[in-house]
């Protein structure tokens, strides 16, 4: 499948301020004829690019002077669908960091029973989630706690890879979450919006996407910008800026093309 992806981030201030250094997270990986690239205002003085961590794509950049705008546009197009090689194990204890709650535990057990091994497993929990979760849309915010998701039924996108994390990690299964983009449109707001769904290291196989929002395994409908233990390591783009009484306000956009 070939994605054709704009995705503009705009910050105004009230004033012009100094820039701090800025951390951007919105290159793909793992996908193929990738053509990706940033137009940044005002123009960095210094770039550096290199993998997170974790083992994707980041870029750091920084600025001189003073601006009264910040404006990032990533622009790619790629394809995916294609096998990707399985990569050298990481650390499994940094995925099965965070001991979920006894009710999460426990959801998770009886999903386990239910299954009898972890491929039916991993089916199962994302059918489950996906059928018994009222899910919606928030723009800001974090994500809740997986107890909270659990026990209220309701949640966005980011708000239910939290849960599925929670629940495998309560069974000794590694997994991670990841931001990025789907194909599908469908939005109750009409518009597109950034995706997180988690990951789950299975022996020989490698890192295999769940999607708990639509209900199905990932493959060649989502593209991945950023993967991490937690939530707070994809944030798309992290920095600040310093200016006294200053406010800042932030536009989006996100446009996505599927071919």
């Amino acid at each position: 499948m070939r994605f054709t992806v704009r995705h503009d981030t705009l910050y105004r201030y009230s004033a012009p301020v100094r820039l701090g250094d800025q951390l951007l997270r919105l290159k793909p990986y793992g996908v193929h004829a990738l053509d990706h690239r940033y137009e940044i205002t005002p123009t960095p003085v210094w770039r550096e690019d290199g993998p997170s961590a974790f083992g994707t794509p980041e870029t750091r950049v920084g600025f001189a002077g003073e601006t009264d705008v910040l404006h990032i546009v990533s622009r790619f197009t790629c394809e995916t669908g294609h096998p990707t090689p399985v990569s050298d194990q990481p650390n499994m204890a940094t995925y099965l960091h965070l001991l979920p709650e006894d009710s999460v535990a426990g959801f998770a057990r009886d999903l386990m029973q239910e299954a009898g091994d972890v491929p039916r497993f991993l089916e199962l929990l994302t059918e489950t989630l996906y059928r018994r979760t009222d899910r919606h849309i928030r723009p800001t915010g974090y994500a809740q706690t997986a107890e909270e998701t659990l026990r209220i039924g309701r949640g966005a996108c980011r708000d239910l890879a939290v849960l599925f994390i929670a629940a495998c990690r309560s069974l000794g299964i590694p997994a991670r979450f990841v931001s990025g983009y789907q194909a599908k449109a469908e939005t109750p707001d009409g518009k597109r919006h950034l995706h997180a769904w988690p990951e789950v290291w299975l022996s020989g196989v490698g890192w295999q996407g769940y999607d708990p929002t639509h209900g199905v395994a990932v493959a060649d409908g989502h593209v991945a910008l950023s993967a991490a233990p937690d939530q707070m390591g994809t944030m798309p783009i992290e920095g600040g800026f310093w200016g006294d009484g200053v406010s800042s306000e932030l536009e989006f956009g996100l446009e996505i093309e599927v071919g």
